[in-house]
């Protein structure tokens, strides 16, 4: 009997990576129609209307680009995945009881977006490692960004870039100016509480944050490993 369980649990393991693979796989090249989060603020909130158009990257605006990797992950265009000094600095914040802070990277985020569900719990983190592992391995950094800028939430049923710049300025994602993508890339950390025009004074301080960091960064090449600046 206990043979027979631990044989179904090798076969639902041996699915589940089997599965999972390939639909990663899939995803390097289709768009994504909906992510599990989209599905749950439907159920959570039935009287939002759900905002979400998938656009190729060369639609979206370089400033946004910028902005959010400025904003979110600066290490993003070296690391494979997890920024180990970034999650070494959350664990000794969160040791000295300053406020918890998080480290995950664009690559993480994206993972969690596009396949799984929110939560903090350590099944639900470590599916995060797992995605984050398998797109780093199959997927270029631009179409993780793709990705990631298609998928997130970036307001009340707003969910991509595309549906945010039209939402928030009312224009295409393409156009939005290095001010207007810093605004939708500050109210990331809580875009459901957060407006990106008009700002709050808080949100207007992290605009001002991301641009200045925009400027420092330069440009990116997401085919070349970007050289850390001393």
């Amino acid at each position: 009997m206990i043979k027979k369980i631990l044989r179904f649990i090798a076969k639902l393991i041996g699915w589940f990576f089997l599965i999972s693979f390939f639909l990663v796989l899939m995803f390097k090249w289709l768009p994504l129609p909906f992510t599990p989060l989209m599905v749950i603020r439907y159920f959570e909130h039935p009287e939002e209307e759900i905002k979400h158009v998938w656009v190729p990257i060369e639609e979206i605006s370089k400033n946004l680009q910028l902005a959010v990797i400025c904003s979110e992950d600066q290490n993003f265009e070296n690391h494979s995945g997890f920024d180990i000094e970034a999650i070494q600095k959350a664990i000794e914040n969160n040791k000295k009881g300053k406020r918890v802070r998080g480290a995950s990277t664009i690559s993480q985020q994206t993972a969690k977006n596009a396949f799984l569900w929110p939560g903090r719990n350590y099944v639900r983190k470590g599916l995060e490692a797992y995605f984050t592992f398998l797109m780093e391995l199959l997927w270029s950094k631009e179409r993780i960004l793709e990705v990631y800028l298609n998928s997130i939430e970036m307001g009340k049923g707003v969910y991509g870039a595309q549906a945010a710049a039209k939402s928030w300025f009312g224009k295409d994602a393409v156009n939005l100016s290095p001010n207007e993508a810093a605004a939708i890339a500050a109210i990331l950390p809580n875009p459901r509480e957060y407006s990106a025009n008009p700002a709050s004074n808080y949100i207007g301080q992290r605009k001002s944050w991301i641009t200045q960091q925009m400027k420092y960064y330069g440009e990116f090449d997401l085919d070349k490993p970007r050289k850390i600046k001393e």
